[in-house]
């Protein structure tokens, strides 16, 4: 049995975020269920919230956490927290029909939506994840 082929690093970059996307929309939608501070008025809303959710996961958060290091390493993490709950008001800004109405409520999706995409990426597993965490690159000679 011949080992499966080598994605490209950009196929593989594409695959983690549009997996990340489909499950963000999963979670938000579930996190509008529990928490009456999260609302918006569409489907279409909330693709668009997981799509810009997602994007500032992946281009601003790594900055934030860079920038907020001395706090993340002082409190063993938990200032992770509070700069996801950061990247859902943002969301929350950016997309109009979105609406994150307190920083409780926003502290309480960040961490439902952390837990819910542990949870879909726990029982569905995409082959990408099963070799490593995130894209890989394997580098031939």
């Amino acid at each position: 049995m011949s080992p499966a082929p080598q994605r490209s690093l950009g196929a593989q970059i594409a695959i983690w975020f549009v997996w990340g996307f489909l499950s963000n929309i999963v979670a938000i939608w579930l996190a509008s269920l529990v928490f009456s501070g999260i609302d918006y008025s569409s489907f279409w809303t909330v693709v668009l919230a997981a799509l810009v959710y997602s994007a500032v996961n992946a281009v601003l958060r790594p900055i934030i956490i860079f920038l907020a290091l001395p706090a993340v390493l002082i409190t063993f993490g938990i200032a992770l927290l509070f700069i996801q709950a950061f990247m859902l008001w943002l969301t929350g800004q950016i997309v109009g029909d979105f609406e994150v109405s307190s920083y409780w409520v926003a502290l309480g999706g960040a961490v439902f939506i952390w837990i819910a995409n542990a949870i879909i990426d726990a029982i569905l597993k995409p082959d990408f994840k099963r070799r490593g965490r995130g894209p890989t690159v394997q580098v031939t000679r």
